[in-house]
């Protein structure tokens, strides 16, 4: 049932992704359902990171001493100004397990 599932899943995802990439398809996306849909992976990765960052241990965790916390800072700080994704990715996971074994 698990591998139904699985297959279920990515069928539905390549589907959804084929209709809209697939050139030579006669779907197209307006200007503003394009804006709308540049907001939906900051939202997700938000969605997804923010019980991790603030709440490691289950309990909220605002200081210096929480690792994910500081590396998260200073992933977002390291992008602003870098602007180099895997430069940031490095050295902000260098930050975390350093921060971790510490």
């Amino acid at each position: 049932m698990i591998w139904v599932s699985i297959g279920a899943m990515a069928l539905l995802v390549f589907a959804s992704r084929y209709l809209f990439l697939a050139p030579g398809l006669p779907i197209k996306l307006s200007a503003e359902t394009q804006k709308l849909l540049s907001y939906s992976s900051p939202a997700v990765l938000t969605a997804i990171l923010a019980p991790i960052v603030f709440l490691p241990e289950g309990e909220v965790a605002l200081s210096w001493t929480n690792p994910y916390l500081v590396a998260a800072i200073t992933a977002v700080l390291l992008a602003w100004k870098l602007k180099n994704v895997l430069l940031t990715t490095v050295l902000s996971m260098a930050l975390f397990f350093l921060l971790s074994a510490w």
